[in-house]
């Protein structure tokens, strides 16, 4: 692979900002940080653009949306993964995990058998990836149908996250009936008659669940597959997910809950849209807050992967946060959570996961990205200045 060289850029390390620094690329890392005198097969000026790692979302569920736009209309598997890849790189993240759900009564892509299709195509496209696509299982506790299916994935080795979520109204995201028929027929496209049906179908499926949830982690243990809980909603909540050996929890559901998971060795997962809107889509607590008060290891893209790189920007400002520790809330942080030691910062020695960003306007935007070395995307934009990125405000319509 041809060596590259970037130069002039705003370079963030792990704790400093170089100004006006270069860096090295060799093969499919980072070769040098500052290199002396370097040569290089291509030259890249980034003047007043700023260097990122490559940005490592723990949970995206764009894949789903790309497979089913519309409720029941399914496109081709293969297509859907080359798009996301594409969104992927377009959006500066080099590390995605892709979410897919395991929630046998639900329709379309979260069907079991769909799910696990959905799996072994984006399996089947790592080789020909832009970026580094994983897999993230989704684990609904109220499904039993679901338990061989994911065992059997995991034994061939396509899965690189397991989480378990209980989506049962009264507790976690559906804090009342209503608010989980509303998105039963809001986002699956069902009749009031079926999202009743398969509320009680989900209260009825919940005798059992706590043996196969042991099942189910106890085997990504034994296959070193890192395992998170979803919408912890209490301090006993994160206790029982502790006790069963669960490694991070994603979308805690209140300030306490946060900090509990924080004090007992849990890192925990925000989204990114949260911070972006500066509220939660369902009533949940605020991911500014929780970053302002020092419980928000992480933020993931949830549904949206471009939000990945703003609220990285809007948290620095927002929680007045030095840049370096905001960005690491996208990526030295959930590559830490996940086990992934060769990447997600700027280090001669690791992967060349790079990711250069701009101000468009009012917008902190991605220029470029490189995977391994390999440059994946460019834009050029004729509005691009070089401000920077962290000195532009919030647009009034998203601020906190």
């Amino acid at each position: 692979m041809p060596t590259t060289l970037l130069t002039r850029a705003r370079v963030v390390l792990a704790n400093d900002v170089l100004e006006n620094a270069s860096l090295l690329i060799e093969d499919d890392r980072i070769a040098a940080i500052e290199p002396e005198n370097a040569c290089a097969d291509h030259v890249v000026d980034l003047r007043g653009q700023t260097l990122l790692p490559g940005l490592v979302d723990l949970h995206c569920d764009a894949i789903e949306k790309e497979a089913e736009p519309r409720a029941r209309v399914l496109f081709p598997l293969e297509f859907a993964v080359a798009q996301v890849d594409r969104r992927n790189a377009a959006a500066g993240i080099t590390t995605p995990y892709h979410a897919v759900s395991f929630a046998n009564r639900e329709w379309g892509v979260r069907n079991n058998e769909t799910a696990a299709a959905v799996i072994r195509a984006l399996h089947a496209f790592r080789p020909h990836g832009l970026v580094d696509n994983r897999v993230h299982c989704r684990y609904e506790v109220t499904d039993p149908h679901a338990v061989p299916v994911l065992a059997g994935l995991m034994d061939e080795g396509m899965v690189n996250l397991l989480s378990v979520m209980d989506h049962s109204p009264g507790q976690g995201q559906f804090k009342t009936l209503d608010a989980y028929l509303e998105y039963m027929m809001g986002n699956h496209g069902m009749s009031r008659e079926q999202a009743e049906e398969a509320a009680r179908a989900k209260a009825d499926a919940r005798d059992g669940a706590v043996g196969r949830v042991e099942q189910l982690l106890e085997r990504a243990r034994r296959h070193g597959i890192p395992t998170a809980s979803h919408d912890d909603d209490s301090v006993h909540r994160i206790a029982a997910m502790r006790a069963l050996g669960v490694a991070m929890s994603e979308f805690p559901i209140t300030l306490d809950t946060a900090k509990a998971a924080v004090s007992c060795g849990l890192p925990t997962i925000l989204g990114a849209p949260n911070v972006l809107r500066g509220q939660s889509q369902s009533g949940s607590m605020r991911a500014i807050d929780a970053i302002r008060a020092g419980v928000a290891s992480c933020l993931c893209s949830d549904y949206q992967p471009s939000t990945l790189i703003a609220a990285a920007f809007v948290a620095a400002r927002q929680a007045s946060l030095p840049l370096p520790q905001a960005v690491a809330l996208v990526t030295a942080n959930p590559a830490k959570a996940a086990g992934l030691h060769d990447r997600g910062r700027i280090e001669a020695g690791l992967r060349a996961d790079l990711v250069a960003v701009a101000n468009v306007g009012a917008q902190v935007l991605v220029t470029q990205t490189w995977s391994a070395g390999r440059h994946v995307f460019s834009a050029q934009y004729p509005s691009a200045n070089t401000v920077a990125p962290q000195t532009i405000d919030t647009p009034t319509a998203i601020a906190a």
